[in-house]
This record gives C-alpha cells, structure tokens and sequence, in this order.
C-alpha cells in the first residue's frame, strides 16, 4: 500500500488532468522515476511562469503524449525537486497533503509541506 505524508493510505491526486508519472491520478513513485513525482500540487500562473521558465513547460500541450497542458488550478504531480526549487525561489504553489507521497520526507520535512498545505 502506498502511503501519505502522514503515513496513511495515499489519496489520488487528480484524474482530469490524469496525473502521475503513471499517469494513474496518484503521485506514485518507482526507482525509474528520476523525478520522484511525488508532490501533489494545485498549479498557479506564477509556479507555471517560473517551471517554464526552468526548461519545464507544463503550459503548452503534447497532443502525441495526450498532455493538454495546465492551467492555475489544476492538480498535478511534481516532482520533488521542482517543487523544492520553486519554493526556495518563492513561486511553490500549495499541495495537497493526503496525496502528496511519503517519500517526499526523504528530501523535506513535514513542518515546510504544511507551511504550502492546501485549503478546500
């Protein structure tokens, strides 16, 4: 069983868009991840600005990977270190800690998820 930040069964993060580096809706993680999509994020305009802006657009879509592109709002999994450097640049958007995977405490801690923790 997958788990949470909080060491409970990890929720799914978003099926439209479908995430994940499965692509399944969850911010599941393997060793063949390099990425380690494991942050389950709600997008801004200014995290989407600032990804681009670092050689990731997740704007502009990929027909041929069925990728739509996303928008402020959207649900998507991050990978870890993406989501570190934004927020260390102040543009982290907030996440959703029920289906943010635990292996994100591998590379931060509880107490700076919580700070971004989002609200319904």
């Amino acid at each position: 069983m997958e788990l949470n930040v909080y060491n409970k069964p990890l929720m799914a993060c978003c099926y439209k868009p479908i995430t994940g580096f499965f692509r399944d809706g969850f911010c599941r993680t393997t060793k063949d991840d390099f990425g380690t999509h494991t942050v389950c994020a709600v997008v801004t305009k200014d995290f989407l600005d600032y990804s681009a802006s670092r050689g990731n657009d997740l704007i502009t879509p990929i027909p041929q990977w069925n990728f739509l592109g996303l928008k402020p709002g959207d649900k998507w999994c991050l990978c870890i270190s993406r989501w570190l450097e934004a927020e260390n640049a102040g543009k982290a958007p907030k996440v959703i800690l029920e289906a943010t995977h635990i292996k994100s405490l591998q590379y931060t801690s509880l107490d700076i998820l919580k700070k971004y923790e989002y609200q319904d």
